[in-house]
């Protein structure tokens, strides 16, 4: 067992000041001797000391036996980690691990300066710490190198993957030297992280650390259920209950978190908002706040939250249910670190209650089902916190005591006292009754004990239905499906049958304006509808009847089937019995008979009888071949086609010597416009004496809009007329 005392002179000096005995399990495990040089893969859960573990095995490969690092220049060591904030929390850690031996670091992240961070790398560094978008950034630009890193340290592995920067780990990677060591630190190990370790590790070290105890056994679970109209009032009352140095309230979404920031600030609170929207000075300044006790509650998301350490976090809240295990665990880490104990609170509402039963049974954690404390219980603490914090001054100016008690009662003293205190703090908030076990098993819909009736400003003619009318009154209300009843639809109006248990609660969570979505009026009836008869609906299939319905409807006798046929009614036509045998008139047909005389059967075509007076015939010997020795050459077969051009012109280009200019000079090949060929003026658009020469303009015609023709000719004055 490697204890402070065995560690490097330096680190162990520097663990000795920040009041480390012993080692954690991870920290121990990543001290052996045996591991030196080696490549490790190391799950360990949130808050066992993994920062301070990498720390300890980098020094071994860093320092190399000696106590102190030499000139900075190209980084030694590089750590990667998914967020701005986890990445800058690391090297304030290793910054005081390190503070003897004389080590620079480097950050590399975003939403900083990228300038300032090259400078930074150009004046020499000997461990950087950064993010996978802006490492990669600046090895493309050339401005971090990585030729003399030995060792890599991959922070959060799992959390990268998750994010989306599994290309930029690689391409990061890859440009390392392939002798370094890599150090890979995941809190869980998937698949896709047991890749990455097979990819870019050599003959890595498995290590997994739980430690003794159980995960987070030193973090308290609680299920508080609410309804959903009251999770912000139970979030204020838990806040006021425990009175914590720092909570952290998780939200599903940064509208959410700025909804509930603009809220809980109106109520006095001190509060800051931790989101993806925020510039990186913003959030720096937020968690200075909370670490500086000028704030103490930080609302954030869970990406924006991820790796944050905040001193003295007690509880952890979550407005919105995590989506999976893991987040559940990421959440909850954040309290009851370095064996402080911590409590993570879940609101849940009453439709979510499976689903949180689920969410804690992946986990493997257990919580203890209740419900957020009553306004009641708030005050019960404030008045215990106020005996216990209770300060007695040593130094008391007698006369003014004197003073005060001449004029007042001591009653009457310190019930100024405790206004004083309570007026100092948020009043807590009065949340509905909702039960932890869940609603009891009723009877079926129809046979409420008691039931209350409302009536809604929407019918059958406004295409209503209870498929789409039952969730939204669950939703409104706050109500499950249990407590409601029979649904009747008419034509402008639908009556609702609701458990009078739940009635008034649920007017109550309709608000001022007793409207439901859409702006459909809920109205209580004092006693239940009267209903005639359900009118009769369409047939399945939404069809219409094919024929008219018949007067007597459901009176009208059934079908009998048709009558049978009465042979024995006077004057009836008598029976059928049959086509009788011929006896009389033409007779029967026997057959066409035989041919014995007449025209003789034919015996075919008789052939040519030639005689003497005939030509003699020549027989047919077929067509003769072609004489390939005559004058006719023979064929060669379908000439082949020209080839085709490749690009055909468009004019035919013609000779130079059309073109050659009529002043000398070498003949031009390209046709010319009218005056084409003349000599260039040297004074092209100027005149004789070099001034400019001034546009002539055509007469375009008479009137308003004609264009000027130039200078307006003057006639000499005429003569005096010859006498």
């Amino acid at each position: 067992m490697t204890e402070v005392s065995d560690l490097i002179t330096p680190l162990a000096r520097a663990l000795t000041r920040k009041g480390y005995e012993t080692l954690t399990p991870v920290q121990q495990a990543m001290s052996d001797p045996d591991l030196v040089g080696r490549d490790a893969l190391v799950s360990a859960q949130t808050g066992s000391g993994k920062t301070v573990a990498f720390g300890i095995a980098m020094a071994t490969t860093l320092l190399d036996g000696d106590e102190n690092f030499g000139r900075a220049g190209a980084p030694k060591a590089l750590i990667i980690a998914p967020t701005r904030e986890l990445a800058l929390q690391v090297m304030r850690e290793l910054q005081w691990l390190y503070a003897e031996t004389g080590a620079r670091f480097g950050s590399c992240v975003g939403g900083m300066d990228a300038r300032t961070e090259r400078r930074t790398l150009d004046r020499g560094v000997h461990i950087v710490v950064g993010t996978p978008g802006r490492l990669r950034d600046h090895l493309t630009r050339g401005a971090l190198d990585l030729s003399d890193c030995a060792c890599v340290v991959l922070d959060e592995a799992d959390e990268m993957l998750d994010l989306g920067f599994r290309e930029d780990l690689e391409f990061i990677l890859d440009e390392a030297p392939k002798t370094r060591r890599t150090l890979l630190f995941s809190a869980t190990v998937s698949r896709p992280i047991a890749v990455l370790a097979k990819t870019y590790q050599h003959d890595a070290v498995r290590i997994e650390t739980k430690g003794d105890t159980k995960q987070h056994s030193d973090i308290e679970y609680r299920a508080l259920v609410v309804k959903p109209a009251d999770r912000e009032n139970a979030i204020i009352n838990l806040l006021r209950y425990y009175e914590a140095q720092n909570a952290l309230v998780f939200c599903a979404t940064r509208a959410a978190v700025n909804h509930m920031t603009a809220k809980f600030n109106n109520r006095g609170m001190s509060v800051v908002a931790l989101s993806g929207e925020l510039s990186q000075n913003e959030r720096t300044h937020a968690l200075q706040s909370m670490r500086d006790g000028r704030a103490r509650v930080c609302i954030a998301t869970d990406v924006a939250a991820r790796g944050i350490d905040l001193p003295g976090l007690d509880l952890v809240i979550h407005a919105d249910l995590p989506q999976n295990k893991e987040a559940l665990l990421h959440r909850s880490g954040r309290t009851g670190r370095a064996g402080s104990k911590g409590v993570s609170a879940l609101i849940v509402p009453m439709s979510q209650r499976k689903k949180a039963e689920r969410l804690l049974g992946w986990a493997k954690v257990t919580a203890k089902w209740d419900t957020p404390p009553t306004a009641k219980q708030v005050e019960e603490r404030d008045n215990e916190r106020l005996l216990a914090g209770f300060k007695v001054s040593d130094e008391v100016d007698q006369e003014f005591v004197a003073k005060l008690l001449a004029a007042h009662t001591p009653e009457q003293i310190a019930a100024a006292y405790i206004t004083q205190y309570r007026d100092q703090r948020s009043a807590p908030e009065e949340l509905q009754t909702v039960s932890v076990t869940g609603p009891d098993v009723r009877s079926p819909r129809d046979e409420f004990a008691e039931s209350t009736w409302i009536s809604l400003t929407i019918g059958r003619n406004q295409k209503a239905e209870p498929r789409w009318l039952l969730p939204m009154l669950c939703r409104a209300g706050d109500i499950t499906k249990r407590d409601i009843g029979a649904i009747r639809m008419q034509p402008d109006e639908t009556f609702v049958q609701l458990n009078a248990q739940i009635a008034n609660d649920f007017m109550k969570a309709l608000g001022g304006k007793k409207e439901l979505e859409e702006g459909i009026k809920v109205t209580v009836l004092d006693t239940p509808p009267d209903l005639g008869p359900q009118p009769r609906g369409k047939p399945q299939g939404g069809k219409k009847r094919p024929y008219k319905r018949r007067e007597g409807g459901d009176d009208r006798p059934a079908y009998k089937g048709k009558k049978e046929w009465d042979s024995d009614r006077d004057g009836g036509k008598p029976a059928y019995k049959g086509k009788g045998d011929r006896d009389g008139g033409k007779p029967a047909y026997k057959g066409k008979v035989d041919r014995d005389g007449g025209k003789p059967a034919y015996k075919g075509k008789k052939k040519w009888d030639s005689d003497d007076n005939d030509s003699p015939r020549t027989p047919y010997k077929g067509k003769s071949k072609w004489d390939t020795g005559g004058d006719k050459p023979a064929a060669k077969g379908k000439p082949k086609s020209a080839p085709k051009y490749d690009s055909k012109p468009r004019h035919k280009e013609a000779p130079k010597s059309d073109f050659a200019p009529k002043f000398g000079g070498e003949a031009d090949a390209t046709p010319k416009r009218k005056g084409g060929g003349k000599p260039r003026p040297k004074n092209l658009g100027a005149n004789d004496r070099g001034g400019a020469r001034k546009p002539r303009h055509k007469d375009s015609g008479k009137g308003k809009f004609a264009k000027p023709s130039g200078k307006k000719k003057t006639s000499k004055p005429m003569g005096k007329k010859r006498t």
